[in-house]
């Protein structure tokens, strides 16, 4: 089963529903509301967990959403943003679920130049909260605003922890004669 048939069996039919019928939303409305913005919320979830992972992120974090509907609040920001925050938070449980069962990977200390030069393995050695602001801004998107509000933060923050992650990656993506 993937993303689409979680939205067919939620009863997805075709209409125009405003954010704001969120909380309230039977399963039709719901499935109507969250369809547009399934690219995002996938592509949140690739960059987090990886292809391997991400449809069950998506899936487990719309039923999630779905459960929790009546918490969406649209003053506090667009359905969009609240979506993505439950995937990451998804993401981040799905990743220490893993980890328990397998241990994480250890760099090769004799790794050559051409091996530093991986965005992927740079952006490991983010801290979590780094490699989510990253993922969000420069790999799905977001505004720093919409990404404030998927890490539940301030804008400054979002600025703060994006501009300590290009400096922590600086080094290690750097191009050496």
């Amino acid at each position: 089963m993937d993303i689409r048939d979680v939205l067919v069996l939620l009863g997805r039919e075709s209409g125009q529903v405003t954010e704001a019928t969120l909380a309230e939303a039977d399963a039709e409305t719901f499935a109507r509301i969250v369809e547009p913005h399934l690219p995002r919320l996938v592509h949140l979830a690739e960059r987090l967990a990886g292809t391997a992972y991400r449809d069950d992120i998506v899936q487990e974090a719309l039923l999630n959403a779905w459960t929790r509907r009546r918490s969406f609040d649209p003053r506090r920001g667009a359905a969009s943003s609240w979506l993505l925050a439950i995937v990451a938070n998804q993401a981040r449980k799905s990743w220490r679920r893993r980890m328990t069962i397998q241990q994480p990977d250890v760099a090769d200390p004799g790794r050559d130049e051409e091996d530093r030069l991986d965005i992927e393995d740079a952006l490991r050695h983010l801290s979590p909260r780094q490699r989510l602001a990253v993922d969000c801004h420069y790999f799905v998107g977001l505004s720093v605003s919409e990404t404030a509000a998927v890490m539940g933060c301030s804008e400054g923050t979002v600025k703060s922890t994006l501009s300590d992650a290009r400096l922590k990656l600086r080094p290690r993506l750097e191009v050496r004669p």
